[in-house]
């Protein structure tokens, strides 16, 4: 079966935003926080959707294809272990060395005071969703395994180029 380079990339970029379309839809209307690790669980999804994007306007030979699925399964393999590490502080395996939170930064030492006094302090090692007790770090963690089995399973079939 030969499948289109192009509709390898959408795929993936589609999958990568509607994933975090998903994140920020329940960060802004389920008014859930956002932890430091949380934050960069979305990294992995933003870097395939660019790559991805900007694959579509590259017509590359079967092993420059196969080398981008090769990125792709990289970027997802991180995103799988920074998810893995993640539901591991949550679920008190490991403990975190430093403060994780969502503290952020203000202009001026008065906004600052202000910006500290009404922040809801978001804790890495506490679950802030769970579904049947799957918390988010875990979905993040499916997900790029998932993603990650897709691109390999890509890359092998853009390894082979078009069929003769």
């Amino acid at each position: 079966m030969t499948v289109a380079p192009k509709t390898i990339w959408f795929s993936f970029m589609g999958a990568s935003l509607a994933i975090l379309a998903v994140a920020h839809g329940f960060e802004v209307l389920g008014e859930l926080g956002l932890c430091t690790l949380c934050f960069y669980q979305r990294i992995p999804y933003w870097l395939v959707a660019g790559l991805a994007f900007g694959a579509l306007f590259f017509n590359g030979s079967p092993k420059a294809n196969f080398s981008i699925c090769l990125v792709f399964t990289l970027i997802f393999a991180s995103g799988a272990a920074l998810s893995f590490y993640h539901v591991s502080v949550e679920q008190g395996w490991l403990v975190i060395l430093e403060a994780c939170g969502n503290v952020k930064t203000s202009p001026s030492i008065d906004a600052l005071r202000e910006s500290l006094a009404t922040a809801r302090i978001v804790r890495c090692d506490e679950v802030a969703w769970s579904f049947f007790g799957i918390s988010l770090a875990v979905f993040y963690l499916l997900a790029s395994c998932f993603l990650m089995a897709l691109a390999i399973v890509a890359a092998n079939t853009l390894r082979k180029g078009p069929m003769s």
